[in-house]
């Protein structure tokens, strides 16, 4: 079976940087599963994998704009510590969800904490860098219709991996 629009597809990936460094990987753990067409990884490593079949490797190098984006620094706020009520210290790294003005969620990371003024950055951490996967494909399954319906993989714990709607996750 090829990869193709509609199919669960799970690989191991190891994820480097410019400098080679291991920014993230999956070994020593499960595969990552994903449902092909769906926008569910970052789109130049989805339009890679189009075609392969299990048991491919292959590595795919990226630049920013077709893995996490380009670095915008429009995303980048200073923000009252007020904002941030019931959290007694907030410290750099931390994340949290926000809505935006149009009433979509969206996560932030505090960059830096100088007194009452918080650096919040919307970019992703990783946007910016051109990336490189080095991938393996293990597996390759028709979606169901509820994975189809709701626009990702369901796993064996619903909990973890769904989104609503009858399983938890809407």
């Amino acid at each position: 079976m090829q990869i193709t629009d509609n199919k669960v597809v799970s690989f191991h990936y190891t994820l480097t940087n410019d400098a080679g460094e291991i920014v993230d990987t999956s070994a020593g753990g499960e595969p990552m599963p994903y449902l092909h067409g769906a926008a569910n990884i970052v789109p130049g490593l989805e339009l890679a994998l189009e075609g392969k079949r299990v048991g491919d490797k292959l590595n795919v190098t990226l630049e920013a704009a077709d893995a996490y984006g380009e670095f915008d620094p429009a995303l980048v706020e200073v923000v009252s510590a007020e904002l941030f009520d019931g959290i007694d210290n907030i410290e750099a790294d931390m994340e949290f969800e926000t809505e935006t003005e149009s009433g979509d969620i969206e996560f932030v990371r505090v960059t830096n904490v100088d007194g009452d003024n918080i650096t919040i950055d919307g970019n992703h951490p990783l946007a910016g860098q051109n990336l490189t996967f080095a991938v393996e494909i293990t597996d390759i399954r028709d979606a169901t219709a509820e994975e189809l319906e709701h626009g990702h993989v369901h796993g064996d714990d619903d909990d973890d991996e769904c989104c609503g709607e009858g399983c938890g996750c809407h």
